[in-house]
């Protein structure tokens, strides 16, 4: 679906979930902004700013509330049913709204069932091993829910931007990330890929605004504006990663993020979505309770 600007976004039934006479509004968004693998993309293609498409940021909130309370009744089935597991895995620009993302929509499940792990500058240890054996170990558990914040993508991201190591090293590792990903999802993990896609425009706007705010201070780094200076370079390098490494197994959502709601409400509808997908079910009773009787 093309905007007016040539744009993929701005779709005008966005804030209705009345039937339609193909697709229902979930899956238009998936088809919207998830990338398939025999289709590459440019990443200017896609509009950091929509989310126009709702009457108002309210009704958006709305709709956020209820997927919200749907997710987690399908996560606590998760949990209990023990057999499947889902990992979701945000990649962003420095300010994109990984956290933000984490906060407001993986925040709403059962804290027992998720864990979120960020992945930093590696250690001594982690660099003594291959790339993927800091990632493989974190991996969700049957009935659990991990959370990346930032991932394995930052060894074809940051390593390739800042010349960390030779290009016949990190071109080798779209591959060795596509076959990872599917020995995970061939152990019954379902992967979700987030690119939170955010305007240079708007990230000088959210780095101003850390270093204007006294209580948002201890966010902002000087090394994130050099990070900046970097920005095609990086543009660059994550249209090479979500062309190289979309799978129909993994599959990679390009999100507009610059509305931090309408972000919000996509990244919640696609998991819900996923997780009525894989329809966890509550398992039974070990024993038959029929005749079970708690005394006074």
């Amino acid at each position: 679906m093309q905007t007016k600007k040539g744009k993929r976004g701005k779709r005008p039934d966005a804030g209705r979930e009345t039937p339609m006479a193909r697709k229902s509004v979930t899956e238009q968004i998936m088809d919207q902004y998830g990338l398939s693998p025999d289709k590459p993309i440019k990443l200017s293609d896609f509009d950091p700013d929509d989310g126009e498409g709702f009457k108002s940021k309210s009704d958006a909130q709305r709709q956020l509330r209820k997927d919200l309370m749907r997710i987690r009744v399908l996560q606590e089935a998760l949990y209990a049913e023990h057999k499947q597991s889902l990992l979701i895995v945000l990649q962003a620009m420095d300010t994109g709204g990984k956290d933000g993302t984490i906060e407001h929509v993986c925040g709403a499940v059962n804290p027992q069932g998720v864990v979120v792990t960020p992945f930093k500058v590696p250690s001594a240890e982690e660099l003594a091993h291959d790339f993927l054996w800091r990632v493989h170990k974190v991996t969700p558990a049957r009935g659990m829910i991990a959370v990346f914040n930032r991932s394995h993508y930052e060894d074809v991201l940051v390593v390739r931007v800042h010349d960390l190591a030779p290009k016949e090293v990190w071109s080798q590792r779209y591959e060795l990330i596509n076959q990872f990903e599917k020995h995970l999802t061939a152990n019954g993990v379902v992967i979700l890929k987030f690119f939170l896609h955010i305007s240079k425009a708007e990230q000088k706007e959210r780095l101003l605004d850390r270093l204007n705010t006294p209580d948002k201070q201890w966010k902002f780094a000087v090394g994130d504006l050099k990070e900046r200076a970097l920005w095609d370079q990086y543009q660059e390098a994550y249209e090479d990663a979500l062309n190289k490494c979309t799978t129909a197994a993994a599959p990679w959502y390009v999100i507009p993020a610059n509305r931090k709601w309408y972000r919000n409400y996509l990244v919640a509808r696609i998991i819900r979505q996923t997780l009525e997908a894989m329809n966890p079910q509550f398992p039974q009773p070990a024993e038959d309770l029929s005749q079970v009787v708690i005394e006074d």
